[in-house]
């Protein structure tokens, strides 16, 4: 188990240099640490999808950001290796090129957290568990997460680290919400044994679960497509239903009933959730204090 304090939600640094301008961006960042908030979550391979980038440009705003207000020691900072083009995969060499590609972006000597982006079976196990370690033992990183593995590598890679005696995974990363849940069949159970933080990503489910996606509404999103086809799910309306109940009742947004069934989930430590503008974040802070009873917990379930 980490003893690092993520708090209620992880700043998703997605929409950094994506949908998010460079202004925005630090707009979105000092209202969320404003508002309590002190983990965030990028990678190097943000956000190369978009036209004109090749990857960093996440980590490089979010450098900028923390260059510019000098609140790093405020803020829990995680990035990944392994999909950025110019770095790929999960080879000791690889890794640690890539670590310090990424401090110097994100301007900072250290990582609290530098995840696995996915598993690597090109590369035996013990060389990328290895290579991690030594990042552990230089000062580079803090913790060591996982993103994407399967329940039996990730075992397998706890395994060799204990074996060893040398600084293993203690986090995880993988896409879990509402309407996305097989992760709980096998990963979860194996999280709980192997005293693994859970921090899921797609916690809103590319918006669905901010409730804004209704039958015979248009929204203008980049998510927009993949989002609206969950209404073809009977099960997914429903679900709508009662998270407008829950979230009236309770006087918060559906975003925030989302967020805060997820948060109270086992291994779950805190989910990860992006805002595009200013506007957006409140609905994700309102999460930050909202507890749901057992019966909001079991009508959800």
């Amino acid at each position: 188990m980490t003893d690092l304090d993520f708090g209620p939600l992880v700043l998703g640094g997605n929409t950094f240099g994506w949908t998010s301008s460079r202004d925005e961006s630090f707009a979105v960042l000092d209202a969320f640490v404003a508002a309590g908030g002190r983990a965030i979550d990028t990678a190097d391979v943000y956000s190369a999808w978009a036209p004109g980038n090749s990857g960093g440009e996440s980590e490089t705003i979010l450098g900028e950001w923390l260059a510019s207000r000098g609140n790093r020691d405020q803020v829990s900072i995680a990035t990944k290796v392994f999909s950025l083009e110019a770095r790929p995969g999960l080879s000791r060499d690889n890794i640690r090129a890539a670590v310090r590609e990424s401090l110097e972006r994100l301007q900072t000597d250290y990582l609290d957290l530098y995840y696995a982006h996915r598993d690597d079976e090109s590369v035996p196990q013990e060389e990328y568990v290895q290579a991690f370690a030594e990042l552990v033992e230089e000062g580079l990183i803090r913790l060591v997460g996982a993103s994407n593995f399967s329940a039996g590598r990730l075992r397998t890679a706890v395994g060799i680290a204990k074996e060893l005696g040398i600084a293993g995974f203690t986090v995880a990363q993988d896409g879990y919400s509402l309407v996305k849940r097989e992760l709980e069949h096998d990963l979860v159970p194996t999280l709980l044994d192997l005293d693994i933080v859970e921090l899921p990503y797609g916690a809103l489910q590319g918006g669905f679960l901010t409730g804004k996606y209704r039958p015979g509404v248009t929204v203008d999103s980049a998510r927009a497509g993949n989002a609206s086809k969950l209404l073809d799910i009977p099960r997914n309306l429903e679900l709508l239903a009662v998270l407008d109940d829950i979230a009236a009742v309770r006087g918060v947004s559906v975003t925030a009933v989302s967020l805060a069934w997820l948060r109270q989930q086992p291994a779950v430590g805190a989910p990860i959730a992006s805002a595009r503008t200013v506007e957006q974040l409140p609905e994700l802070v309102q999460s930050f204090g909202l507890e749901l009873t057992a019966d909001e917990l079991a009508r959800l379930a």
